[in-house]
């Protein structure tokens, strides 16, 4: 094989292998020259193969947010289809405030580099989970450093080389918009809805 041809089969065996490690909502920060730094992550995935990449990244509106508790979004009816470029529409369009949860879970996405939390009603580590993010965007660094600070405070480091499953369950607050994604492999298999809070913030007392 040409040397410039094995460069490339290398190139593109690796680019695979990351994103294919990046589907499971893990870190992996050997791809990021500032790991610890939440707001100069790199995306490993094209924005364009992010599913309703638009939709997802929008700022948080400043309307009145409705009161809900994990078991709401729970028992949202799920879409048996959602287009890939579906804009937001009825419940996307509501900012919800969840006033009682449990952080299961915390990791950086190394594909859009959203920080990735599940959440539960209770603290019972086989709760049935919804996933929440707080995304790359600019507005939400101060959010995603305040993320890391909290967890910190508690002997967990969320950063783009460090994140997965806490020891033990932390009580949080979120605040974010509802969002459908699509029926696929996006965390740990309690993970029991594609309803998710994406965009949000996340509080950690």
């Amino acid at each position: 094989m040409q040397p410039l041809k094995r460069i490339l089969l290398i190139g593109i065996i690796t680019f695979f292998a990351l994103l294919s490690a990046s589907c499971n909502g893990g870190s992996y920060g050997i791809v990021q020259p500032n790991p610890e730094d939440l707001c100069k992550c790199l995306p490993v995935e094209p924005y364009i193969l992010d599913f309703r990449h638009i939709a997802k990244h929008v700022p948080i509106p400043a309307i009145a947010a409705q009161e809900i508790g994990v078991d709401t979004i729970l028992s949202w009816t799920q879409d048996a289809f959602v287009a890939p470029d579906a804009p937001r529409t009825g419940r996307e369009l509501q900012v919800f405030h969840v006033a009682t949860a449990f952080l299961q879970e915390a990791s950086v996405n190394s594909a859009d580099c959203d920080v990735h939390f599940e959440i539960s009603m209770t603290a019972d580590k086989n709760a049935p989970r919804v996933i929440v993010e707080t995304i790359v965007d600019s507005e939400f660094c101060s959010a995603r450093q305040a993320a890391q600070s909290q967890l910190k405070k508690h002997g967990f480091t969320l950063d783009s080389s460090h994140g997965g499953e806490l020891p033990q369950a932390l009580p949080i607050a979120v605040l974010g918009m509802a969002f459908e994604d699509f029926d696929h492999s996006r965390g740990s298999v309690d993970v029991a809805t594609n309803w998710e809070l994406h965009p949000a913030i996340v509080t950690i007392p």
